[in-house]
């Protein structure tokens, strides 16, 4: 892989960035945006930035540092899902403190945020209390965000309960958007001030990236990774006009910046010392880009792969017809099409293939895995196992120079297995998914040296580029996910079944 971007460069300078932020305050409140842990978005679009960056950036301050977790009472209640993990928002929350203390990483509490009583919240409370897990409810802010006067005062931020900190940065971060982490740091800002603390806040957020052009495709892939949120780049005007440069920030932040910096400025009876949104970020990402031309290539390949997910949530009712022509319209922005993407072709024209010696119509589900050498493979579905089982079997064969024609799992190993499925839980689909697969090739190993071979070979397929042309299984998403490779999808189903599609 092509490397665009210096890790180590980045961390040296974020760090100092955030601690001159610091020098300034007692203590500061730092609210994270996106992803504290497992940011595979800007680990796709900048190659060579680790995707734990932030929290390795945490670990070198974690002497300075202690950290309060946001999640929206809605999100509870409606099983909001984290789409990269699979996982909802509260299950994602208890994630995230074992990964936080695994790097020596203080975690004071978790902040229910907009809490009304809601009772799968309540449970939620209830178990993180039971573990020795603090926890504030803060309520919704009647006019919140723009009645400032009842915002700034006791029946605003007064009526929710201060959060006891003690160390000079205050991390504030969440599951996911619209998880209240601004109004928490908001509402600490009120109550410090009370008290007489000089405190400040600062926002980091690694996109878009401020000092990259407006319609860089790093940028862009930005807008494609939030179109559900229908968040777009601009210029911060606030920026240009106080210091003549041009700065890119998203219309969420600069349509809120006024706002802020009055409510900050009515905190604390004083003037803010920001002057744009971009003043009050910390990000300094763009610093470490060290090949523009490679963060541009991985930028495209992301719009394409966001431009896949977003058709298969429109087909499975996830989003609505204007969100699915955003991207569309962001990707016509850039001449892209979905065969840009170098697994597509392969993957389709193979189906069509199938399609045409069985004489019928139905799906013919193949995925094409390209590997790191540029090899694509593909694999079809069969009555022994499903597309995705085949196409990382022939990708393990290949990378350990086994023939095709010799079988790696012995059918004494497999029958069970299938008879299992069902006949004792009672599956209707007889083909073996990619886990089953994998689990019966690791029984193997034990006892065949070239199944061993192959079973090490599993990881070098991370980083690698897998197309299917029907909706994969959750099943088979979530290997492909844990194997590190990237996975797109037509936006058809494997059957006409309803149920056993889903």
């Amino acid at each position: 892989m092509k490397i665009g971007f210096d890790h180590e460069k980045y961390l040296e300078e974020q760090s100092k960035y955030i601690l001159e932020r610091v020098n300034n305050y007692d203590k500061l409140y730092l609210e994270f945006g996106g992803k504290l842990l497992f940011d595979m978005h800007a680990k796709r679009v900048l190659p060579g930035f680790d995707e734990n960056a932030k929290i390795k950036l945490l670990h070198k301050l974690r002497e300075k540092a202690e950290i309060i977790i946001c999640v929206y009472a809605g999100d509870i209640e409606r099983n909001k899902i984290r789409g990269d993990f699979g996982i909802t928002y509260d299950m994602d929350v208890l994630r995230l403190i074992d990964d936080l203390r695994g790097y020596d990483l203080q975690v004071n509490s978790v902040v229910i945020t907009r809490y009304s009583g809601q009772p799968a919240t309540n449970i939620f409370i209830n178990k993180l209390e039971r573990r020795g897990i603090k926890v504030y409810k803060h309520e919704a802010i009647k006019g919140y965000p723009t009645e400032v006067e009842t915002i700034v005062s006791d029946e605003g931020y007064g009526r929710n309960p201060y959060i006891e900190t003690t160390k000079p940065i205050v991390v504030v971060t969440a599951p996911g958007p619209g998880s209240g982490k601004l109004a928490t740091c908001l509402n600490q800002l009120y109550h410090e001030n009370k008290r007489g603390n000089a405190v400040g806040y600062s926002k980091f957020e690694t996109f878009p990236v401020w000092n990259v052009p407006l319609k860089h495709p790093l940028n862009i892939a930005y807008e494609a990774a939030t179109v559900d949120l229908k968040d777009v780049n601009m210029i911060d005007s606030f920026h240009f006009d106080a210091y003549n440069e041009v700065a890119v920030n998203y219309n969420r932040d600069i349509e809120m910046f006024p706002v802020i910096k009055r409510i900050i400025e009515k905190i604390t009876g004083k003037e803010s010392i920001y002057k744009s949104p971009t003043d009050m970020g910390v990000n300094r990402v763009g610093f470490g880009i060290t090949d523009d031309e490679v963060v541009k290539e991985a930028s495209i390949q992301e719009i394409i792969r966001r431009y896949f997910k977003t058709s298969v949530e429109y087909k499975k009712g996830y989003v609505d017809a204007e969100v699915f022509q955003r991207i569309k319209i962001i990707m016509e922005s850039l001449n892209l099409k979905p065969e840009d993407r170098k697994v597509v072709i392969p993957a389709r024209e193979y189906s069509s293939k199938l399609k045409l010696e069985a004489n019928k119509n139905d799906a013919c589900p193949v995925v094409a895995l390209e590997l790191e050498d540029g090899t694509v493979l593909t694999g079809r579905s069969s009555e022994l196992m499903d597309a995705s089982s085949a196409a990382i079997l022939n990708a393990v064969k290949y990378l350990a120079n086994i023939s095709d024609e010799i079988h790696l799992i012995s059918p004494v190993v497999l029958e069970p297995i299938k008879s299992l499925k069902t006949n004792a839980l009672g599956s209707n689909n007889t083909s073996l998914n990619s886990e089953e697969i994998l689990i019966a090739l690791s029984i193997c190993a034990a006892t065949n040296p070239m199944a061993q071979v192959a079973l090490e070979k599993l990881i070098k397929l991370k980083g690698c580029q897998a197309h299917s042309t029907t909706i994969l299984s959750t099943g088979d998403e979530q290997i492909f996910r844990k194997l590190g490779i990237d996975v797109t999808c037509d936006a058809e189903y494997p059957s006409q079944n309803l149920f056993y599609n889903m």
